[in-house]
Parts: structure tokens; C-alpha cells; sequence
């Protein structure tokens, strides 16, 4: 920790924004954490950014400033900072006021930045004005330096230009790794995984066409467009996207998966890697596997209320197995990973098996199963248990063996997290017998069983309040009627019923939600749902009369108690949970 952080935490505490005992783990684990000081303060304590900004004026006696996205710095104010300098020193030009030019900067008490923008600026006719900004406001501005399609095109006249040297000479296109350590495509290749971090995205997608290549990028769940590249240099950047990978360069008949990591905005990313092929040519579909993200709290993750307090049940007993169903795609993996957060301390074993391994949990021995050196998720769970463990993740149940193993590590004193493919959490139960786990086995095994899909979070800065229409409104009705009093006791729902929409504006990319949230569902195993089990073989009609007698929400309940607190729309619940597996 620098010296300019511990003054920083010494300012917090006296303004009363953390407490002593936040102070004290921010010290222990701010450097052990993937995520930066200001990152940790903010995802972690939920500080805001404005009330740090404002701390470092006071350290820095300067002004405190806020970036408004709706007035985007000109480039010709940027141009008074060269990119290499605002990169080094963390400080960016915001905007000029008469012979003076108002500078950011993250450490306004940095003295080397100060001299730094002082000589750069000596040859004009500006003096700067310091200011302090927030980390996540100078990331924002130093991506205006140059956008994705202008730093590709850069690149694209790079490659004419060596293509026509190359017609010329008759040298041959680089394919070797050494040889496009520095070309053109290298620059296009690492300028998409940058601004895909930037933009937040998930996946990035590059798909040829029959007269361009086409790169998308998955944000927030909805895949957008965001810039199409001549054909021709597709299979170069399939081949550099192959050697980050250590993927066969000369093997383009059959699909091949990889991953790598690599250095972005200071922060290491990871990347998993899946190659495709069609009659076109070879499609690349990259995760992005920000390890800041890895571990997110309960109230994060959308975990509210009664649904909250199941899953604490849950992972307060000694063993059994919490079970989460869901589509792909449907953050299953985060919300075991937030519950593997919850138990892992210095006095538990805990030991996953995973396909793949997303995140790095610090505390947690992560294992990858390779199916195709038989290395299975049954037969890795065979060694786990030999490998003295308390607290057992599998990543997904796909088999008997692996089914049947799970519920013996439950019954045999250990708490297991897994996953199953399902339509709800009344399935899992049924799912288990049908991949031939004995029926007896279950009341004693299944702890919880968890449903769950993703739902977009409405733009906090253009949602808008309105009032349900009468027909809305009898729809909420019907379904709040049918919860126990005391789970709404935890939200403050009045009449009439108040919804939000938003229409987009420049700080969601006029997208109307920024990031998601999960709606849940909980089945928790009670007396008489083990009888349920055991007399009428988990009968699927006798489950679901079960979960509403014993008060569950369901994940339909669960969305319009999240669209009555303005957190989603209420149409995009409707849509997410009447799609289907």
C-alpha cells in the first residue's frame, strides 16, 4: 500500500465514510486482491466514488471533479496530453478555462506527475489547474484517446501497406509467432480485447462472412456490433488469437479450445478461447474472465430477503449439497463462487472441480477435468475425496457417477456445490432420480436447491418511475397474493404498485441497463418434502404444492419484487423467466 493510500484511508475515517475495522481489511487485503485500492473501497464497502474523490481533494488541496458523460471532452483538448504521458502519470486534460487547462489527476499530491504536466505543457500557452478525479473517471476519459475503429483502421493500412510490399517482394504473409510479435495484426488483435474490457463485455465474437469478418461483443447478455474487418485478414487474426492460445496453427477442421492471459489497463484478464469451424472459415468466440469480478457479494448478486436467508441456512450446515439449476449462461458458476466466498476460511479444506476453471479463488485447490485424458468430473471426485476435504465444488452434475458420488460426499459429512440443468429449483430433485441416484438417498443429501437467470439492471441514471396500468396491476397483485406475509415484510411495497423504465442515455450507451442481477428461486429440503421424496417418489405435482406451502419465491415473484424497487423493468423478468432451457 502507498503512502498516498494510507493518507487516504486516515481522511476516510475521519469524514466517517469506512470504519475502523473496513480500514483495518482494506490494509491486510487491498494487495492481494486483483482489484485496485479505490476497486476494493468501492465493490467491497460500497464506497462511493464521489465521497474518495473528495477525500483526495482535501489531501491534495485541490478541487474534487466529476466526470459528466454527457459533455465529452473534444480532441483537442486531449491533444495537450500525449496518451503515453496520461497513461504514466494518471492524469488527463478535462477541459480549458481561459490560459488555463484543468488537469485530473487519480494522485493530485503526486509530485512527478505536477513537474510531468508542467513541462508538457511549458511549450503552450497553458497553465495547468489540478484537480482530483476517481480512478474509474480517468479510465473512462483515457479511453477517448482513440476509439476501436480508428486505432483498427490504423492497423488495416499498416497490412495494405505490407501486402503491397509484399506483392512487390514476394515475401511470404508472417505465420510464425516470432514473426508477428510486432505486426499489424498483433495491434488489431490486442486493440479488441482492450476495448472489450473497457466496454464491460463478456464474450467477444469474431465470425467470418463470405465479404468481411464480423466482431461482436456480448454486453450484459445482448451481443452488439461493434466493427466488421476486411476478409482477408481474418485468418491472420485467427492464427494470433491460436498462438496466444497454444492452439494448432495448422488445424482448422475441428473446433479447439485454449486460454491465455495477458495485461490489461494494469489488470490481468483472462481469456478462454473456443474455435469454431464453419463453411467461411474458422469462428473465435473469447470469454472474458475478469478475476475482479470472480467473487461478488450476496446483495450484488441479487440475493434478497427470504432467498437470502435460505442460502445463509444453507451454508451454515455441517454438510448435505446446495444445487443451482439454470441455463448456460445463467451465472450459475458466480453464485456458487459467492457462496465458496462465504465459507472459505484458514480452518476448511476446500477443493473444486471445474470445466473450466473461470476465476482464481485465493484459499481454493481449483482443478480442471479433461475429459479426453479421462480425467472426469466422477472420476476427479473419486480423487477429491482422498484429498481430505470439507467443502467440495463440482461444476456441473452431467452423469450418474458423478450424481451419485456427490450425494455420497454429502452423506459422508462434506458440504458440496453443484450444478444441474433444470427449468426451475422444484426440478432438481426429480433430475437426480432420473440420473439414477436412489431416491432414499436425497433427504438426507439435498440441502437447497436453487433456480436461477439474469435479468438487466435498469440505468440508474435515466430510469424513470411510472405507475402500473390496472392490468399490470392485478398481475402484481396475483402474485404477491400468493407469498407469506412475512417475506414482503422485508420490502416496502405500497399501492398503488410503482414500476421504472429507462430509455438509454450516454452513461448505459443508451443500452437502458448496465451490468445484471440474478432472480431466484429456493427449495429448501424440509420434513415434509423428505416424506414427499420417499412416499411418492418425488412427484413433480407434490414438489411444486410443497414449495408454496413452504413459502418459496419463486423466480417470476422474485423479478417483480426487484421491478417494484426499480432495480429491472418488469417486462424484461416477464421475458427471462418464461424462456425455456
Amino acid at each position: 500500500m502507498t503512502s498516498f493510500e494510507e493518507k487516504l484511508i486516515s481522511v476516510l475515517l475521519e469524514n466517517g465514510t469506512i470504519t475502523d475495522t473496513q480500514a483495518k481489511e482494506v490494509r491486510e487485503k487491498s494487495d492481494s486482491s486483483p482489484l485496485s485500492f479505490e476497486e476494493y473501497l468501492v465493490k467491497k464497502f460500497k464506497v462511493e466514488s464521489e465521497d474518495i474523490v473528495r477525500a483526495k481533494a482535501k489531501l491534495g488541496e485541490v478541487p474534487a471533479w466529476t466526470y459528466d458523460e454527457t459533455k465529452p471532452i473534444p480532441k483537442e483538448i486531449l491533444k495537450l496530453i500525449p496518451q503515453e504521458a496520461a497513461e504514466q502519470y494518471h492524469m488527463v486534460p478535462l477541459e480549458k478555462k481561459g490560459k488555463e487547462l484543468v488537469v485530473g489527476m487519480v494522485d493530485p499530491t503526486n509530485i512527478k506527475s505536477q513537474q510531468a504536466v508542467r513541462f508538457i505543457l511549458l511549450r503552450s500557452d497553458f497553465t495547468p489547474s489540478v484537480v482530483a478525479i476517481s480512478e474509474a473517471n480517468f479510465k473512462k476519459i483515457l479511453s477517448l484517446y482513440s476509439g476501436l475503429k480508428v486505432e483498427v483502421k490504423s492497423a488495416l493500412k499498416e497490412i495494405e501497406k505490407s501486402m503491397e510490399e509484399e506483392k512487390k517482394t514476394g515475401a511470404a504473409v508472417p505465420q510464425r509467432a516470432e514473426e508477428m510479435q510486432e505486426s499489424p495484426v498483433t495491434k488489431i488483435v490486442a486493440v479488441i480485447l482492450k476495448h472489450a474490457i473497457d466496454g464491460n463485455a463478456s464474450d467477444i465474437h469474431i465470425e467470418p462472412m463470405r465479404e468481411q469478418t464480423k466482431v461482436r461483443f456480448r454486453v450484459d447478455g445482448v451481443l452488439y456490433p461493434s466493427i466488421f474487418l476486411p476478409s482477408t485478414v481474418h485468418n491472420s487474426i485467427v492464427a494470433r488469437v491460436k498462438i496466444l492460445s497454444n492452439l494448432r496453427l495448422d488445424e482448422s477442421r475441428v473446433p479447439q479450445d485454449g486460454r491465455f492471459g495477458t495485461q490489461v489497463n494494469g489488470k490481468q484478464i483472462d481469456f478462454r478461447v473456443s474455435t469454431f469451424p464453419t463453411n467461411t472459415g474458422e469462428k473465435v468466440v473469447m470469454r472474458v474472465l475478469d478475476p475482479s469480478t470472480a467473487v461478488l457479494s450476496f446483495e450484488d448478486l441479487g440475493l434478497i430477503g427470504e432467498n437470502r436467508r435460505r442460502m445463509e441456512w444453507a451454508l451454515r450446515q455441517p454438510f448435505g449439497m446446495i444445487i443451482v439449476s439454470g441455463p448456460t449462461g445463467s451465472g450459475k458458476t458466480t453464485t456458487l463462487y459467492a457462496a465458496l466466498g462465504k465459507v472459505n476460511t484458514d480452518d476448511v479444506n476446500i477443493v473444486s472441480l471445474e470445466d473450466p476453471v473461470e476465476y482464481y479463488i485465493e484459499g481454493v485447490s481449483q482443478s480442471q477435468v479433461k475429459p479426453e485424458i479421462d480425467y472426469t468430473f466422477a472420476s476427479g471426485l473419486r480423487s477429491i475425496l482422498r484429498q481430505d476435504p470439507d467443502i467440495i465444488m463440482v461444476g456441473e452434475i452431467r452423469d450418474g457417477e458423478t450424481a451419485r458420488l456427490g450425494v455420497q460426499a454429502a452423506l459422508t459429512g462434506h458440504l458440496v456445490f453443484s450444478t444441474v440443468h433444470t427449468n426451475d429449483a422444484m426440478g432438481v430433485i426429480p433430475r437426480l432420480v432420473d440420473l439414477d441416484v436412489e431416491p432414499f438417498l436425497l433427504p438426507s443429501s439435498v440441502t437447497l436447491a436453487i433456480a436461477q437467470r439474469l435479468v438487466g439492471r435498469l440505468c440508474n441514471y435515466c430510469k424513470k418511475e411510472y405507475t402500473a396500468t390496472p392490468k399490470v396491476a392485478n398481475m402484481i397483485e396475483e402474485e404477491l397474493g400468493k407469498l407469506p406475509a412475512e417475506s414482503l415484510k422485508d420490502f416496502d411495497i405500497q399501492k398503488p404498485y410503482k414500476l421504472w423504465q429507462s430509455e438509454g442515455c450516454p452513461k448505459c450507451n443508451n443500452k437502458r441497463t448496465k451490468g445484471r442481477i440474478g432472480i431466484y428461486e429456493m427449495l429448501q429440503m424440509t420434513d415434509e418434502l423428505k416424506r414427499i421424496i420417499l412416499e411418492q417418489e418425488a412427484e413433480a405435482l407434490a414438489i411444486e404444492e410443497e414449495a408454496k406451502r413452504q413459502g418459496m419465491i419463486s423466480m417470476r415473484q422474485d423479478g417483480v419484487i426487484k421491478a417494484l424497487m426499480g432495480v429491472v423493468a418488469l417486462e424484461d423478468v416477464l421475458r427471462v423467466v418464461e424462456e425455456q432451457i
